[in-house]
């Protein structure tokens, strides 16, 4: 590939760059400072005041928008509150208009342009010189549209695009509403350019990996630009000849090849299946993300058309019974949730979402340290960027639509969740595809979702609330075990009495999950959220009243936050039919209903006392204490001074070979100081939960006490867990604070 640097005679003088494919695709990276304003009404600004970047949301037009300091309000108190109407406005709707200035090289005269936007929300209009190519409402898909027409080679030309507001997004478009969003930000939110072809073009390339098969299926989706038949006996079609050929991305050894012969209908799309037997090849895990990279070439009567190239991993994601499989073993998933969208209207966010170092941040270095291999995209998908740095580091998605309240007409919504899955199918890091957040459509469970297995059979679907009574296709479902003082809303929850760190606890979330039949991915839990200053969300302001009384200080509230979900996840990952546990929320919006786990500035990603102990909760082996907390949970009585106090650990083993290692036993008073110690070496079987009994005799003072179970495996790092105990009377209990922190 050859990559030349034009400088464009633009008012801004921003850099062009043209990617050239041996003289077949000649792209122009769009991307950069656009000029940029905002109307009332559907008409262009007389005169552009502002700039902006592309990719990046309205906030960050510069001078600042009108109503941006409505978009984004720091609330000095939180106020609690469950949803929020979308129609509920406080701002006043604006069209968003982008205008950019192009040089065009006259040697691509004669060639097919298209422009394509990754990703625009909502409903974007392009103009190219004056002309209208055309509007979609498509906000999380590609908007391309031909533009040869109105191209002028060899001089300057005019891109003008117009993006509407949240409100007005037309009732069939597959666009879902947040109820716990107060502002839906529009704009261009991902990369833009123009690229050059022949008459046929490589419209999509899917590249779908078989580890068991030894194969891979290409896909390719070939828009054909000749203009349809004008007179009888006209040609309708043309052949085209694909040659696909496979390399290692990191050494660009050839390790597969194959042609194939096809007609495409004029003026429309065709699709092409070439399937390629791979002898050799090394598969794509989080622990070795092996890239492999497919050229597609795509020639007429021997003339190169068009090419592309895709990168994609070797790797197999199925579900068998409850659980789920990587590459024919099994997988027990650990990890998070990103509430991207609802970041977005964080006053913080400003281009975070589209720098490189602190996404891979995000995304690689710190859920590495916490032992976490799938995240998921919650209520909303990322800029193309973000899969690609999960490709390349390992990390697994849960890559879930913006549904959650129904929205959108079925011929749209099929219409989007196929160009869904044809633009990000073909990375590895993307396992399960998820069509619904906690709601049901009959439409989406039993049609479109069988459609779309057809097109991937990859990967595996979920749906959010349809079960298998709903659905004859249940592969997975999405408890969300929420528990303690809560929202009435929230089924199968204690809103009296939560026996906190009881790892038996068996509420009516966890019969459901031990007896359902399909695989079950609890993705959310942990209604204790804050926000970033240590003051409770908008929906936990009972919660923390509940536990810790009026007025308690952001230092208690994460001390409770961190202990609540250390000890909820040592629950849920105790449940041996539980296929995988997914925390929420590890990015959210600050002075948002939920809350993430950092702290300050997310800029510079300061985790809170949650994020450390996670570096234990979800370790893949680990010995978690099995004794309801005494701290927190109310209406328990101190235990006597100086008695045996009996309790099981409940040993668990992710991994798929049987781990040794030894457990430290000790009770530690509020000053640090140890009691009650002993060793014991354990054997924990693989995938399985072991029960350990221990007894501990407990010291003759009163006060609060710190139990603590370390686990430390053979090879590998020390685990924690912890329950805080109450003996004998006190006029208070103090405990010691145990630094989590792996040095």
């Amino acid at each position: 590939m050859k990559r030349i640097a034009i400088y464009l005679l633009l008012i801004f003088f921003p850099v062009a760059v043209f990617c050239q494919h041996d003289s077949s695709r000649t792209e122009i990276d769009l991307n950069g400072i656009w000029q940029f304003d905002q109307t009332i009404n559907a008409f262009p600004p007389a005169k552009f005041t502002r700039t902006i970047p592309v990719p990046g949301l309205v906030h960050l037009a510069k001078p600042a928008i009108d109503d941006y300091n409505k978009f984004f309000k720091r609330a000095s108190q939180v106020e609690a509150k469950e949803q929020h109407n979308l129609y509920n406005i406080d701002y006043t709707p604006r069209y968003s208009w982008y205008k950019k200035s192009v040089f065009i090289p006259a040697n691509l005269r004669g060639r097919e342009a298209v422009i394509t936007i990754k990703k625009s929300q909502y409903v974007t209009q392009v103009y190219v010189n004056g002309i209208d190519m055309g509007t979609s409402m498509a906000c999380y898909t590609p908007v391309e549209f031909p533009v040869t027409a109105a191209l002028k080679p060899g001089a300057q030309n005019e891109i003008l695009i117009k993006v509407g507001d949240r409100v007005w997004l037309p009732s069939d478009a597959a666009g879902g509403t947040d109820k716990e969003k107060e502002h839906y930000l529009p704009g261009i939110w991902d990369d833009v350019l123009l690229s050059f072809t022949g008459k046929l073009r490589i419209n999509r390339l899917l590249v779908l990996p078989s580890v068991a098969g030894k194969k891979i299926t290409v896909k390719t989706m070939i828009r054909n630009l000749y203009p349809s038949q004008i007179f009888y006996g006209g040609a309708m079609n043309d052949s085209v000849t694909l040659d696909i050929s496979v390399t290692e991305k990191g050494t660009g050894k050839i390790v597969a090849s194959k042609t194939g012969r096809f007609v495409t209908k004029r003026d429309n799309l065709t699709e092409a299946i070439i399937e390629i037997p791979l002898d050799d090849f090394t598969n794509w895990s989080p622990d070795k993300p092996f890239l492999y990279k497919a050229t597609a070439i795509l020639k007429v009567d021997k003339e190169i058309s068009d090419q592309v190239g895709k990168q994609f991993g070797m790797r197999d994601f199925t579900r068998k019974g409850k659980f789920f499989y990587l590459n024919g073993e099994k997988i027990i998933l650990r990890g998070t949730n990103i509430t991207l969208q609802r970041f977005f209207e964080d006053p913080d966010c400003s281009n975070l979402v589209w720098d490189k170092v602190w996404v891979k941040k995000l995304l690689v270095d710190h859920p590495k340290k916490l032992n976490w291999n799938m995240m998921r995209i919650c209520v909303g998908i990322a800029p193309e960027f973000w899969y690609d740095i999960a490709d390349e580091y390992g990390l697994l998605f849960q890559n879930e639509w913006l549904y959650w309240q129904n929205h959108g007409w079925d011929d749209q919504v099929r219409k989007e969740y196929t160009d869904w899955v044809w633009t990000d199918g073909n990375h590895p890091s993307i396992a399960i595809w998820d069509g619904i957040n906690e709601n049901w459509d009959d439409y989406i469970g039993n049609t479109l979702i069988p459609e779309l297995k057809k097109l991937d059979p990859t990967r595996v679907w979920d749906a959010g609330y349809m079960t298998g009574d709903k659905m004859a296709m249940d592969e997975m479902d999405e408890p969300h075990p929420y528990q303690g003082r809560i929202s009435d809303k929230q089924p199968g929850s204690n809103k009296n009495f939560y026996p906190l760190g009881n790892l038996d606890f068996k509420p009516g979330a966890v019969t459901n999950i031990q007896e359902s039949s399909s695989a079950q991915l609890v993705n959310e839990y942990g209604w204790i959220w804050l926000w970033r200053n240590g003051l409770p969300s908008k929906l936990t302001v009972d919660t923390y009243e509940y536990y810790l009384g009026k007025n308690s200080t952001p230092q208690q509230n994460w001390e409770l936050q961190a202990y609540w979900m250390q000890l909820e996840t040592e629950w849920l990952r105790s449940e041996p039919s539980i296929a995988g546990v997914l925390a929420f929320c590890y990015l959210a919006n600050n002075y948002g209903y939920t809350g993430d786990w950092f702290s300050g500035n997310i800029k510079d990603l300061q985790p809170t006392p949650t994020l450390n102990w996670f570096q234990h909760a979800f370790a893949p082996v680990a010995t978690f204490i099995n004794l309801t907390d005494e701290r927190y949970t109310k209406f328990l009585t101190p235990h006597a001074p100086g008695s045996t106090l009996l309790f099981n650990l409940a040993g668990i083993n992710n991994l798929s070979k049987e781990v040794k290692g030894t457990v430290k036993i000790k009770l530690i008073n509020h000053k640090g100081q140890a009691f009650a110690e002993q060793d014991f070496p354990v054997n924990l079987p693989s995938y399985l939960r072991t029960d350990i009994p221990v007894s501990v005799n407990l010291p003759a003072d009163a006060g609060g006490y710190v139990l603590v179970a370390e686990f430390n495996p053979a090879n590998g790092e020390k685990v924690i867990s912890r329950r805080f105990l109450k003996i004998g009377q006190a006029a208070s209990y103090q405990y010691y604070d145990i630094n989590p922190v792996r040095k």
